[in-house]
């Protein structure tokens, strides 16, 4: 799984948590209970233009303040994985074409994921003769998080152990026996942590998917994990879960990532609902995009029948 998916699911799961985390500040002024709303697919239609310049994830997220009004504003969210000359200037023409499209105010947040030192762009500016535009908004750098180690160690956040999987997965690369000992240790904290099922369940996928091992160590983990459920009492993965990670997602890292998907998306489907599950599995062969199925199975694992799995399946199918 690329990065960009797996950004995109830790966010749409567990957003509240991650403004909590990075932007406190923000997360105290925003009324929680009132609801918050993902606009991703109004979004793509108002940045069209890809000459702006590719990028990892690009959130747009709609949520109600604390202050008794009705008002509501935008959070425009993107997480950057390289250096981008021309970073700012998107951020700000994403900014205006946002607020030209909702007439809300429009709150532009960047978090970098780039282990470039010297990359923090943070303004857009333009000034010439009496004119002025200064364009500015919160940045947040992974990399610096490696000074507060200690910090994300204490810390209570989910988001504390996606910063340390993603920082001990750029200090292990070329290095698997040192990242599946960090591997390996983040994934049966999870269970020490007091956190629910579902946080639990979401932080377990990005960190399996980002601190990737050859098949045996993964198989080693596996066994490990298995063993920490049993003492605590704590299935996290469900049997069909279970199955579909060790039949169609390891098939899938040989016979491609997209046929994996298929597969475990199959399994997931006849595991849960037998034959129908079955037929319901022939009608997603039509979808290509590996980030579309990943999407679709994990929405998938939460149905609880065949008409809810089937309305999915439609509404991927739709979105094809």
């Amino acid at each position: 799984m690329n990065q960009d998916v797996l950004w995109k699911n830790i966010l749409d799961e567990l957003f509240p948590d991650f403004l909590a985390f990075f932007f406190p500040e923000i997360y105290r002024d925003i009324d929680i209970s009132a609801g918050y709303q993902f606009l991703d697919k109004e979004l793509t239609k108002i940045i069209k233009d890809s000459s702006l310049g590719s990028r990892i994830v690009d959130k747009l997220v709609k949520v109600y303040l604390l202050d008794g009004s009705e008002k509501w504003l935008l959070i425009h969210l993107e997480i950057q994985g390289y250096p981008e000359e021309n970073f700012p200037e998107r951020m700000f023409i994403y900014n205006y074409r946002i607020f030209d499209r909702y007439h809300k105010e429009v709150i532009s947040l960047a978090v970098l994921t780039d282990m470039d030192e010297k990359y923090r762009p943070a303004e857009y500016r333009v000034s010439r003769w009496k004119f002025n535009l200064i364009f500015q908004f919160p940045v947040i750098k992974l990399i610096d998080y490696r000074k507060k180690w200690n910090a994300l160690r204490k810390s209570k956040s989910p988001f504390a152990y996606v910063v340390m999987a993603y920082l001990k997965t750029q200090e292990t690369e070329g290095d698997d026996r040192e990242r599946y000992g960090w591997k390996k240790r983040f994934l049966k904290e999870l269970y020490l942590q007091g956190m629910n099922r579902e946080t639990i369940s979401a932080l377990y996928n990005f960190i399996d998917w980002m601190m990737n091992l050859p098949e045996e160590l993964e198989d080693k983990i596996y066994q490990e994990i298995v063993k920490t459920e049993e003492e605590r009492q704590m299935a996290v993965l469900s049997t069909a879960e279970r199955i579909g990670r060790q039949k169609g997602i390891k098939e899938g890292l040989q016979e491609g990532l997209q046929q994996g998907l298929h597969k475990a998306i199959a399994d997931i489907l006849e595991i849960k609902f037998g034959e129908a599950g079955v037929e319901l599995a022939r009608k997603i062969v039509s979808i290509t995009s590996v980030e579309l199925l990943e999407r679709l199975r994990l929405s998938l694992k939460k149905a609880l029948s065949v008409t809810e799995a089937e309305n999915l399946i439609s509404d991927a199918l739709n979105e094809n």
